[in-house]
């Protein structure tokens, strides 16, 4: 901004973050991008996968249902899996620089003039939404198209 550029920055809300990953996916990102494998993986696979969980209403408890995707809530482990599971996301950004913490996502640029920085952010929040869009875990609520004004 020193340099006389408009900043433009675009917060994510992604939607049930740690609910949505999906165990398969995070598996093999684990082992292809960050070579965890064998038993450490096995580990991992352990931890997330053959999960139950009930609910008490009024004193009833309800059947088990299994969980098929996330992570334990409230773990010591979420927000790095979550990381992990995110961490390709600034592969797809072209003129955006991403700061992800935990489920806390933003993506932000420069640019000279409004039109030029609109456009930046819009073609990049059409690639990050193409992302999520696979397991539908970005807000929907969210707009898709910046509009200068």
């Amino acid at each position: 901004m020193d340099n006389g550029q408009l900043g433009g920055v675009v917060f994510l809300d992604i939607r049930k973050a740690f609910d949505s990953i999906d165990h398969t996916i995070l598996l093999q990102k684990m082992n292809d991008q960050f070579g965890i494998k064998n038993v450490e993986l096995d580990w991992f696979k352990s931890y997330l996968t053959n999960r139950e969980q009930a609910c008490i209403v009024n004193g009833a408890m309800s059947s088990p249902k299994t969980i098929v995707c996330g992570v334990p809530q409230g773990s010591i482990l979420g927000p790095l899996l979550f990381l992990l599971y995110i961490n390709d996301l600034p592969e797809c950004l072209e003129k955006t620089s991403p700061h992800l913490y935990a489920d806390d996502t933003q993506i932000y640029t420069s640019a000279k003039t409004i039109e030029e920085l609109t456009e930046n952010l819009n073609n990049d929040l059409k690639k990050v939404g193409k992302e999520f869009d696979s397991d539908q875990s970005l807000n929907s609520s969210m707009a898709l198209e910046l509009q200068s004004w």
